[in-house]
């Protein structure tokens, strides 16, 4: 095994490069996962610009596939050189958060208490996937084994985009027959529509202004598409619903204007379930706010993780019940991850996620 290894790293705002790292030796209970896949996702471009604060020489990336390379001495349960993925949030398992049954707001589990997003270690706290090689912390609570005859492009989706995508159905607690508006198609918009559909939503309208995005809204189960550029998409949803308004409300964007639209095309009583990284003050507009007065809910959530999440999302792959793939619009290798940030930043050419190979 080598010594040193590739790896993105975070410098300052504005630059991520590529440089090299020594690899890491796990510690007891960790695994060293090299590895075969992994992705860019919009977190990361808030870091790059300096929008999200984390330490400069930090590996950047939170979605790896890969390889066990070494499992730490107390490990049990895998062998090295089993097909694994690790989820973005990678709990301990013993924190309070955890054992509250909240597993994502982890904690870390230290004498300093509850830090929020504790559970998002990968490329916050610690070096993270965009490298040859990962050291996944607490290996028996994370580590999930691929299934047999699952491709790394079929999986890839599920430490991250579609895990989120997928809470935000979860936490808007949708029902069968309920009618549900999801604002922004990007990745994890089609993917919480995708699991609005999984959970019985019967009438789903996706919000985009992207082609691409809006054809691939309607295969993952959109019955609507809106363009918000054609048409006001508060107005066309009211109309959609003949002024009723939406059971649930997702917000797969992270502005401002989404926010605000998601809450007013509620229904009383309805559910607004956020999934956007905010990088700035939101306000709630009084009217549709109705006050504080209008039985509303708003939810806001960081995906869970941990190794039986992962079983599960990849049994849904498995099952055939959704495909990921067409999500994966372009491929670079680890040595051109810096043009890889750069076309996925700009989001030209149509990218919609980027499959990243060392």
């Amino acid at each position: 095994m080598p010594q040193m290894m590739k790896a993105a790293i975070f410098v300052e705002p504005g630059r991520i490069v590529l440089d090299e790292k020594k690899v890491p030796d796990p510690g007891p209970l960790d695994a060293l996962v090299r590895i075969t896949t992994t992705t860019i996702c919009g977190t990361d471009v808030h870091i790059l610009k300096g929008e999200y604060p984390v330490a400069k020489g930090l590996t950047i990336g939170h979605e790896p596939v890969g390889i066990i390379e070494k499992l730490g001495s107390a490990v049990e349960g895998f062998e090295e050189g089993q097909r694994v993925i690790a989820g973005a949030i990678t709990p301990s398992g013993i924190s309070n958060a955890c054992l509250c049954g909240c597993h994502s707001q982890d904690g870390a589990g230290t004498k300093h208490g509850f830090k929020p997003l504790g559970g998002w270690r990968f490329g916050n706290t610690i070096d993270g996937a965009q490298a040859e090689y990962v050291l996944v912390p607490d290996a028996m609570a994370n580590l999930a084994p691929i299934p047999d005859g699952l491709e790394d492009e079929q999986v890839l989706m599920c430490p991250d985009i579609m895990s989120t995508g997928f809470s935000g159905a979860e936490s808007g607690a949708v029902k069968i027959g309920d009618t549900v508006a999801v604002f922004a198609q990007g990745p994890i918009g089609l993917c919480a529509t995708a699991g609005a559909r999984l959970m019985g939503a019967t009438t789903i309208i996706g919000v985009d202004t992207v082609p691409a995005r809006m054809e691939i809204a309607r295969a993952m189960g959109a019955d609507h598409v809106v363009d918000f550029k054609a048409v006001d998409p508060v107005e066309e949803i009211m109309r959609l619903t003949d002024g009723r308004g939406v059971d649930v409300a997702i917000e797969a964007l992270g502005t401002q204007p989404t926010f605000e639209a998601a809450l007013r095309v509620l229904r009383p009583g309805g559910t607004l379930s956020s999934l956007g990284v905010y990088s700035g003050d939101l306000t709630l507009p009084l009217a549709p706010f109705c006050a504080g007065l209008g039985d509303h809910t708003i939810r806001t959530t960081l995906c869970p993780g941990g190794k039986e999440r992962m079983r599960r999302l990849m049994e849904v792959i498995a099952s055939g019940r959704i495909d990921t793939r067409p999500l994966v619009t372009h491929r670079y290798a680890l040595d051109d991850i810096e043009s890889a940030y750069d076309l996925f930043s700009h989001q030209r050419d149509g990218v919609l996620k980027i499959a990243i190979q060392p």
